[in-house]
């Protein structure tokens, strides 16, 4: 049990620390002034439009995919409701905080902080194991209805994008600054910052485990029904 408890308290510490890390990330993002990610673009403009804060908004936005997640069929966990209540918040706190860079190298230095923390962000929440964000749900239903995960999250970003530039959101060289790093970024940080498993294979288990999932892929390669199974391993 104590095993279990320290767990859980692994993966609260690695959600929290990520939830607040994005907030104040994303609040790198916008001091710098050089343009954000396509969401927090949709933020910026629906925050010009209404006159409230970007991380009321967020919440708001946060709200709304929910209700898009009912006929999609998707369930939030603990790390999505956790991630719709508390990066706005971070995020109000930390554009209370940061300063407004000046010069030119201190914005772009705001900016790769930004993209950089993002990344780790990412990592230690999605690596909690505890729900994908509002946002990641949106995309991962689109995709269980049939609709390819990348034309699914090129559609959405891309209108996303096009509506907080619309509305006032701030487009810049940091939004194809983004863009471009986001993704090699969290592939270098989720392996190496999410919760690994309690219990490991032992090299048995885990040779037998890899020539089951050999055999398996081998009828798919040839469209052949797969194999009957072997007799279990030995332990």
């Amino acid at each position: 049990m104590r095993g279990a408890g320290d767990r859980v308290a692994r993966r609260s510490a690695l959600l929290l620390s990520g939830l607040t890390l994005y907030g104040v990330s994303t609040a790198l993002l916008v001091r710098a002034g050089l343009g954000t990610d396509p969401w927090t673009v949709l933020t910026q403009g629906v925050a010009h439009a209404t006159g409230l804060s970007l991380g009321a908004v967020m919440v708001v936005i946060s709200a709304v995919l929910f209700a898009l997640w009912v006929p999609l069929r998707q369930r939030p966990g603990i790390g999505t409701i956790a991630n719709a209540a508390l990066v706005g918040p971070v995020l109000d706190l930390a554009l209370r905080s940061l300063p407004v860079p000046g010069p030119w190298p201190w914005r772009l230095l705001f900016l790769l902080a930004g993209v950089v923390g993002t990344s780790v962000a990412t990592g230690l929440y999605v690596g909690a194991g505890w729900g994908p964000g509002p946002r990641d749900g949106l995309m991962t239903g689109l995709a269980r209805l049939g609709v390819p995960v990348l034309v699914a999250r090129t559609l959405i970003e891309i209108s996303v994008l096009l509506g907080g530039w619309l509305l006032g959101g701030t487009v810049g060289i940091g939004t194809a600054v983004y863009a471009a790093g986001i993704g090699p970024l969290v592939a270098f940080f989720l392996p190496r910052l999410a919760l690994k498993p309690t219990q490991p294979q032992t090299a048995a288990a885990t040779t037998c485990s890899a020539s089951t999932v050999f055999r398996s892929s081998a009828a798919v390669r040839t469209r052949r029904r797969p194999p009957p199974p072997e007799q279990p391993c030995a332990k």
